[in-house]
């Protein structure tokens, strides 16, 4: 388990930008069973999360013409029972963080893995994310 302090300015860098922090497993179910779009986003301490997902996923959330009604995140490795919620949602794909999922009326429409986030660039990202919410937004 990462300490608070640690995890609290990567969990700042989502947040800041409307996404609602998903500690519980309780939390996760209700936010990807709601009725419209969520896109969840699997937070991680590591460099791929750091470098490419975080600032991919800033970008297309905040530049993005059509954007989910939902956004949600939960941290691995602080939020244990949440993110394992979560993953259940997300089979067949195997635990990935970080990760980013976009559900609609609780169906999984989009998943970028950890290896699709490897490697990119985070307007590589964003522009995967962006195409997604034109489809399915």
């Amino acid at each position: 388990m990462y300490p608070p302090e640690l995890v609290a300015p990567m969990r700042a860098e989502l947040d800041s930008i409307g996404f609602e922090e998903a500690m519980t497993p309780d939390a996760v179910d209700a936010a990807i069973n709601a009725e419209g779009t969520v896109l969840v986003v699997l937070n991680s301490v590591c460099g791929c999360a750091a470098g490419s997902m975080r600032p991919g996923v800033r970008k297309a959330v905040t530049s993005a013409e059509k954007k989910p009604a939902k956004l949600v995140t939960s941290f691995a490795g602080v939020d244990r029972e949440a993110v394992e919620r979560a993953r259940k949602y997300m089979l067949p794909y195997p635990p990935s963080s970080p990760s980013i999922a976009l559900f609609k009326d609780g169906k999984l429409m989009h998943m970028i893995e950890r290896h699709h986030i490897e490697g990119r660039t985070p307007d590589m990202i964003a522009e995967n994310l962006k195409m997604a919410f034109s489809e399915f937004c």
